[in-house]
């Protein structure tokens, strides 16, 4: 039923460049601030979350925003990374999230830019039981 991702070997340089970017806005090394979330994501980002509602690039600021101002424990583990270029400079990266009880899949869509690499969507869907 499931199918078998497999990342084509001319675009592992990009997955292992990507993979420690995930689970977005959960890496330090890569920002804790508005003004490095917001240099990390195109103007036009969206997201999907786990709850299937659509969240605006500013409401995803103003919360993380508001999460790093009090920062707690969130431990969580990722696998079964997958990667797929979709256009040119574009790619679908997907990969697995674990966080206490709670499994997703998440997708995120990466651009490649001068500026380096800009989150432009992503999705978590909730792994039924």
């Amino acid at each position: 039923m499931e199918p078998r991702l497999v990342t084509d070997s001319r675009l592992l340089p990009i997955l292992n460049e990507l993979k420690p970017r995930e689970p977005i806005f959960h890496r330090a090394e890569f920002g804790t601030t508005r003004l490095d979330f917001e240099a990390m994501t195109e103007a036009d980002f969206w997201e999907v979350g786990a709850s299937g509602r659509r969240y605006s690039r500013e409401y995803v600021l103003d919360a993380l925003e508001e999460r790093f101002k009090h920062p707690t424990d969130d431990p969580w583990e990722t696998g079964d990374f997958h990667c797929m270029e979709i256009a040119v400079d574009n790619y679908l990266l997907t990969y697995t999230l674990k966080q206490a009880e709670r499994i997703t899949r998440r997708a995120t869509i990466w651009r490649r830019t001068a500026q380096g690499w800009k989150i432009v969507y992503h999705q978590g869907t909730v792994v039924a039981d």
